[in-house]
């Protein structure tokens, strides 16, 4: 078994305050936002579709993808009886036989170094810096000499979502997509004051926020990837760019501001986390913990959303009165929201897309159905806050004729916006709280899409649409949603269907007053977190049921409160706070993590999420000292990852660093997009 390491931080998970500070605005030592009393169905309602009906029925796949139609196990499989009911295809593996194609790497140990660690026989490299120029013009990096306009022209701080697409008529050129979440004054600027920082240091802020396009080069050999500085698609998004909302609460009352009576026009994109790729060739981007970057907030202005009453952590408000609640209520409500951005097209006003709703997005990933409209499922990452989906009424435009590319933007404008109740099929009274398994063996069940608009319909009783689509947390609230542990990232499987969904973790489960363990959520003040994996019915995206059951219960593998599909717990990687997560080519799933509370860095994990090793976890990397891992990308010849606030540590600053990743000491600690690839030129894990 692989030796833990002590836990050091008493923050939830293994974050540093510093991180709770400048990422989230210390959003979980401040009051739960959901303070609704929506109950959890613990047993099965009679007549309702059991869990397993529904996974038997989901058993015939047929996924569309950009590329046309996949058919992944077109026959039902034969559902051998076994100790809890578990169909034997999804049963974990024994002992004997080797990892799942895409695995066969050795595990890399958990450890605190202040590196990156990839596995024996793999290289790395930075594929680009935080401050490295990707706009004609725009100077080389100079921290002691930087300016607001520079920064604008640079690649962005403390990236997270990654989006990797192809570039027609440039052969081994991609075009590399990255999220700037937010930003750590105090390691960005030389004796930074936080109560009296300066107009220039928060401008230069606003432009290291946002997203950047830069189009990477492969070197033929190895598929290590280089920045092509200057590209004509070379772009940077700031908190300064035009956005454009669109959708059927564009130019709502409750959107408009002093600077923008129309409501339809804001400034800036803020606290981008993980995001999505879509079929028809742009990229979504999630608008996460807005709430932080506003002062002045009350019960008229908050609405459930956590905006501070006193001044922020950054003080922008003092520079930009679109920052200061009390003087500008509605500014907040243009932010939360889903963005999406036409990388291919310099030129194109990004969108804000009100259809899918205003909450804290950490991901938006879609998927099609059979007949080509998108279906995109997004987490709302606050205790005890949702899991929601938007299935769109139009279908997708192939091609990449501008009629195509025009029509497909709207996509996302028109459909219904649900949100998830889920139902246990266990007695309450098997759900103890400390993980353990109910007698079926499993943590599953049964679930329903509960619609909460569609168009400039409400489904909510008591809220027009506009209402449900700004404060989509109160409706969510009063149609009864399940709370959840953090839902965070979520990816479909491009072969099975099957919908990931990662839920970080909530030390509040069970605390006096808050919501206690249930089937989805099964542990009390829970560190480490799980992942939650869901059919819908008859892989249709656009059903109102699905079947859920646990994929993963992440921990020590020595504590008898973990799961791991099955797999023995003696053979795999600790696991914990699972955050980002996508796919490689196998079908593998693999995981990123933040804030592991098991005390080693961060990392990079994948699993098989099918065949005999189904729920092996294996550690592929580790981030650097206060690092998070975010934004995977599992291609066949590399990993890239994003490691985002190295040197993230209390009491580090520019002249302190925690760190001295990645360019040694004496240097300033940079957040950085990472390359790896296998040394012999072959596939990752083959």
């Amino acid at each position: 078994m692989r030796r833990l390491l002590p836990l050091i931080s008493s923050h939830p998970g293994g974050r540093s305050a510093m991180t709770c500070r400048y990422r989230c605005g210390d959003a979980c030592f401040h009051e739960v936002p959901n303070t609704s009393d929506n109950p959890y169905a613990g047993d099965v309602i009679a007549g309702a579709l059991s869990r397993r009906n529904v996974l038997r029925a989901s058993a015939v796949v047929t996924v569309a993808t950009a590329t046309g139609a996949a058919a992944v196990d077109r026959a039902p499989r034969a559902q051998a009886a076994v100790p809890g009911g578990v169909p034997t295809a999804l049963q974990g593996g024994g002992a004997s036989g080797t990892a799942a194609r895409g695995l066969r790497f050795g595990s890399v140990e958990p450890n605190t170094t202040d590196a990156v660690t990839v596995p024996e026989g793999y290289a790395q490299d930075v594929v680009i810096r935080w401050g490295e120029p990707i706009l004609r013009g725009a100077p080389a990096f100079d921290p002691d000499r930087q300016t607001a306009k520079a920064q604008a022209g640079q690649f962005g701080y403390n990236n997270d979502f990654l989006s990797l697409l192809p570039l027609r008529g440039e052969p081994g050129r991609q075009v590399l997509v990255a999220n700037h979440e937010y930003t750590d004054e105090v390691l960005m600027f030389k004796g930074y004051d936080p109560e009296n920082p300066t107009r220039e240091q928060a401008e230069i802020a606003w432009a290291a926020h946002g997203l950047s396009v830069v189009v990477v080069q492969e070197e033929p050999k190895s598929g290590r990837l280089t920045a092509v500085t200057r590209h004509r698609l070379n772009r940077r998004l700031t908190a300064t760019s035009e956005f454009r909302l669109t959708g059927p609460a564009a130019g709502s009352a409750l959107l408009k501001t002093s600077a923008d009576p129309t409501g339809t026009k804001v400034l800036g994109t803020l606290n981008n986390c993980a995001g999505g790729t879509t079929p028809w060739g742009t990229t979504l981007h999630g608008e996460e913990n807005f709430n932080q970057y506003f002062a002045g907030g009350s019960s008229a202005t908050d609405k459930r959303y956590g905006l501070s009453t006193g001044p922020t952590e950054r003080k922008w408000e003092r520079f930009d009165r679109r920052f200061d609640a009390a003087r500008e209520p509605n500014e907040s409500h243009r932010f939360g929201w889903v963005v999406e951005l036409d990388p291919y097209d310099p030129e194109s006003t990004p969108r804000k897309h009100t259809a899918l709703g205003r909450f804290k997005h950490e991901a938006a990933q879609p998927r099609l159905t059979a007949d080509g409209r998108p279906v995109v499922y997004m987490g709302d990452d606050e205790r005890f806050d949702y899991f929601y989906k938007f299935v769109s009424s139009k279908r997708m435009m192939k091609g990449t004729s501008r009629a195509a590319r025009e029509h497909n933007l709207t996509l996302l404008d028109e459909g219904t916006l649900y949100v998830a109740r889920l139902t246990g099929d266990s007695p309450a009274d098997q759900i103890d709280g400390t993980g353990k398994l109910p007698a079926d063996g499993e943590f599953d069940g049964s679930g329903e899409w509960i619609p909460l608009a569609t168009g400039d319909t409400s489904h909510v009783d008591g809220m027009t649409a506009e209402e449900v689509y700004v404060f989509t947390r109160l409706a969510a609230d009063k149609a009864g949603a399940t709370k959840m542990d953090r839902p965070e990232d979520v990816e479909p499987s491009p072969r099975t269907g099957r919908v990931y969904i990662a839920l970080t973790n909530n030390t509040d489960r069970g605390k006096s007053g808050k919501a206690a363990a249930d089937e989805a959520n099964p542990r009390n003040l829970n560190k480490h977190g799980q992942i939650l994996e869901l059919a819908e019915f008859f892989d249709d995206p656009s059903a109102d049921r699905f079947a859920w059951r646990l994929f993963l219960v992440a921990g020590d593998p020595e504590d008898p409160g973990t799961y791991f599909a099955g797999f023995p717990k003696d053979e795999v990687s600790p696991i914990s706070c699972p955050d980002n997560v996508t796919f490689d080519p196998h079908g593998n799933l693999w995981i990123s993590t933040d804030g592991n509370a098991l005390g080693s860095h961060d990392g990079l994990f994948g699993v098989a999420t099918a065949g005999p090793r189904r729920g092996e976890v294996k550690q592929f990397l580790t981030v650097p000292k206060g690092a998070e891992t975010c934004g995977p990308i599992v291609q066949g010849r590399r990993v890239l990852v994003s490691v985002q606030h190295p040197g993230e540590v209390d009491g580090a600053s520019v002249e302190k660093p925690a760190s001295t990743w990645p360019d040694g000491p004496g240097r300033i600690v940079r957040p950085s997009v990472v390359g790896v690839w296998r040394e012999d030129g072959r596939d990752i894990g083959v």
